[in-house]
């Protein structure tokens, strides 16, 4: 494998350093295990639309865009409620 260098700030460089450390590893080993449990844009967009495919043969839901966007701002409105107390 090979090595690319980053560019980041230093005080960013230094948390996940610490970060690292503090689990035993390399700066290195770290970011590297880091990139393999995030996923990409479309890694995500392929997951949501396989969930999506299997609640719907599973229980017939399948929402439209627009009822999909009221469930969006209910949880909006939701989570907003919440994080003000």
């Amino acid at each position: 494998m090979s090595d690319a260098n980053v560019r980041i700030p230093e005080e960013a460089k230094d948390r996940l350093a610490a970060i690292a450390a503090s689990e035993g590893l390399s700066l290195r080993a770290y970011l590297a295990r880091l990139a393999d449990t995030l996923l990409t844009p479309q890694e995500r967009a392929e997951r949501a639309e396989r969930a999506r495919i299997a609640l719907q043969k599973w229980n017939g839901y399948s929402p439209t865009a627009a009822e999909e966007r009221q469930l969006d701002d209910e949880l909006d409105r939701r989570l907003t409620q919440v994080a003000g107390r």
